[in-house]
């Protein structure tokens, strides 16, 4: 008798045991079905992701790719390009968040494209410096009346492959703006037909004050202003945002770059804020665009 009450407590105890088991596990490890992984942020309506192309321009004087994208397929066409100097390299890594930005915002692309260009200059950047890898400040090396020809700035107009590749962007495109990321003089410059309230636009967004720099020689400023007859801004960044990594740089800079995209429009149905930066202090120096 004893040991059948032994012999019944333990099968008790293993039946309890497996049911613990069993309820235990189906709270740890539930099904996970598609519908419950995260979906990046959509507008109404919408669900297809659009598709960013690739593109080789050209290269450089070293055998380097010129490299761009575009994305969305409207009329209305706006530039993105960084770097054109290659020691001003925090704008290349805005002008990468903004496909990334745009793939989860499809709604901003209807009827607009936009084609960025995230580092002009790919010899310069490897090596750090302003010029090519001849010694050309590219930004002095387009086709314009103040143009000078020399070694700086180049023996002619479209000397080197780099200016000539953004040339050949901007024939196959030809943007409605252009918007090029520089630094380090913390202001929006503009040039070109309503360049002023596109430049007034951008700093609403980003609190670095309108600043009209002037004509420089054989600039792709110059050249969008009397060959193209389209407005360019140059966002120049403080000095210092070189010292930003991807997320901090599109936290300042990145509601002002959507909004020269949707430009005319206001922020309204797009995510993100409007929000004006105090910039008090010392004036930035630096050579400049």
């Amino acid at each position: 008798m004893f040991k059948h009450l032994i012999k019944q407590f333990y099968l008790s105890a293993a039946c309890i045991s497996l049911f613990i088991a069993g309820c235990h596990s189906d709270r740890i490890a539930p099904k996970i079905t598609p519908e419950d992984t995260v979906r990046p942020l959509r507008f109404p309506g919408e669900e297809s992701i659009p598709e960013s192309r690739y593109h080789i321009a050209g290269f450089s004087v070293e055998n380097r790719p010129i490299e761009y994208f575009d994305i969305g397929d409207g009329e209305d066409v706006t530039l993105i390009l960084a770097a054109i100097h290659g020691n001003e390299q925090a704008g290349m890594l805005i002008a990468r968040r903004i496909i990334q930005y745009l793939q989860e915002h499809p709604g901003i692309l209807k009827n607009r494209k936009v084609v960025i260009l995230p580092g002009a200059n790919p010899d310069g950047i490897a090596g750090n410096t302003r010029c090519n890898a001849r010694g050309v400040d590219l930004n002095r090396n387009f086709f314009t009346e103040n143009r000078v020809n020399n070694d700086l700035f180049g023996t002619e107009a479209f000397s080197e492959p780099e200016t000539r590749a953004i040339e050949q962007i901007l024939r196959e495109y030809v943007p409605d703006r252009i918007i090029s990321i520089h630094e380090p003089l913390a202001c929006v410059d503009y040039d070109g037909p309503g360049g002023e309230e596109l430049a007034a636009h951008i700093a609403d967004y980003c609190g670095l004050p309108l600043r009209k720099l002037g004509a420089r020689p054989g600039s792709l400023g110059s050249y969008a202003e009397e060959s193209l007859n389209i407005p360019i801004v140059t966002l120049e960044l403080p000095e210092d945002a070189g010292e930003l990594d991807s997320e901090r740089l599109w936290f300042f800079y990145g509601s002002s770059i959507i909004a020269s995209v949707i430009y005319p429009d206001g922020s309204g149905y797009y995510f993100f804020q409007k929000e004006k930066i105090e910039t008090d202090g010392p004036e930035k120096k630096g050579y400049g665009k």
